[in-house]
């Protein structure tokens, strides 16, 4: 999908300029056209001259959906129309990228669009789940239902999320602390001690010869060390987003012994969560399994999801694949099969999620408590390493001086 920059004009002649994705010039003239802009001229956009984004929160984030769609439902519940509901979102949203989503959506709206419609016009702003659970209430009636519960998701998801990223931190900040330790060490101290021993005639210990070497390097090829530390993250973090490179890199989550709980468990909260919020609308079971998989982050559940979804194809109960694919807990497909006996699976998913919810919770405090010393004795290793290798020659100038 390529970037395109445009010229158009509103209803009311005003010149806009701005850039969208889309795979031809056409797709780019449809897409302004919903939007009620005439296209004047379009160009398409080279690394060097595509725009750049200047908006810090990016695309909504789950709370910024979350609080749309509870002001929606407020809205509604007031007795406002759609359109005018719409209309106020847009005047008061702060999200760049949402204020352009639900613009667009009131638009087509006020075209004859549906609202589901409208939105899975604006894909990276409004996810398919939302989608799905909108055009489910439009189905059955339930709109203002629908939404409400698409808030939950997304407050919980939120959540999860910000529980998370508080979690790293701490490793964070520390190992950058460690880095700027360990240079300073290099750069500064080691030189200082080394020129001094030089000077007294001592003969320096392998340790400190090796260290000083390592000084020795970064001092006189920085300029080739740094560049290359560099540009290895940007690969290592290119490689990640991959196919192959998600699967190394969730494979390691899920054998980590300090991550596995939490990526388990996190998983399981979000699957449960997702599925029964789809059901409770009235999404078939199959389409609800297939729309699980696509907002999984882990590639092995998203892959777990689709077998799921085959399974269920050729008429097997929900619970037997998550038992068979081995990447559940018991308590997941046990209370799911439960749900299937029952005719309640909607409300054991819900009580599932529910459970992991507060899982997730104490997963994160606990990889916090095993974290902490974990990264100060890696730290005490560096720091105690190098000052070793600058206390080493001293002991053996001492030892010198008693042997005399």
């Amino acid at each position: 999908m390529a970037s395109y920059g445009y010229e158009a004009v509103d209803a009311a002649g005003k010149t806009i300029k701005g850039s969208c994705d889309a795979e031809t010039v056409s797709e780019v003239k449809e897409l302004l056209k919903s939007q009620g802009l005439i296209l004047v001229s379009t160009k398409e956009q080279g690394l060097l001259t595509r725009d750049i984004n200047l908006d810090i929160g990016g695309y909504p984030k789950p709370r910024d959906l979350s609080v749309f769609c509870r002001q929606f439902v407020s809205m509604t519940k007031a007795g406002v129309t759609i359109l005018d509901a719409l209309k106020m979102l847009t005047d008061q949203t702060e999200n760049k990228q949402l204020k352009k989503g639900v613009e667009g959506v009131r638009v087509n709206v006020e075209k004859g669009e549906t609202l589901a419609n409208s939105l899975a016009l604006y894909p990276k702003v409004f996810p398919e789940l939302m989608v799905n659970m909108v055009a489910a209430g439009e189905a059955s009636g339930s709109l203002e239902t629908a939404l409400d519960r698409m808030a939950t998701q997304f407050e919980k998801t939120a959540k999860t999320r910000a529980l998370v990223k508080k979690a790293m931190i701490y490793p964070v900040v520390v190992m950058c602390v460690a880095l700027v330790v360990v240079i300073v060490m290099l750069v500064v101290v080691i030189p200082r001690y080394t020129e001094m021993f030089k000077e007294l005639g001592t003969e320096l210990p392998a340790i400190t010869r090796g260290v000083q070497a390592a000084s020795d390097f970064l001092i006189n090829y920085w300029f080739i060390v740094f560049p290359i530390i560099i540009l290895s993250i940007v690969a290592l973090v290119g490689w990640s987003k991959t196919d192959s490179g998600k699967h190394v890199f969730h494979k390691i989550k899920l054998s980590l012994p300090i991550t596995k709980t939490l990526e388990i468990k996190q998983a399981s909260s979000m699957m449960a969560r997702t599925l029964s919020t789809l059901m409770a609308s009235g999404v078939p079971l199959v389409e609800a399994v297939e729309i699980v998989g696509s907002t999984m982050e882990n590639v092995y559940y998203r892959e777990a999801m689709e077998y799921c979804k085959d399974e269920i194809m050729i008429g097997q109960p929900l619970s037997r694949p998550f038992e068979e694919c081995g990447l559940f807990p018991p308590m997941v497909y046990h209370m799911t099969r439960i749900g299937e006996e029952s005719g309640n699976t909607e409300e054991m998913l819900t009580k599932l999620a529910d459970y992991y919810d507060e899982e997730v919770e104490m997963a994160v405090q606990s990889m916090m408590a095993a974290l902490e010393p974990l990264i100060i004795i890696v730290l005490a290793c560096i720091v105690g390493f190098l000052v070793a290798a600058c206390l080493a020659p001293m002991l053996e100038m001492y030892n010198s001086l008693n042997n005399l």
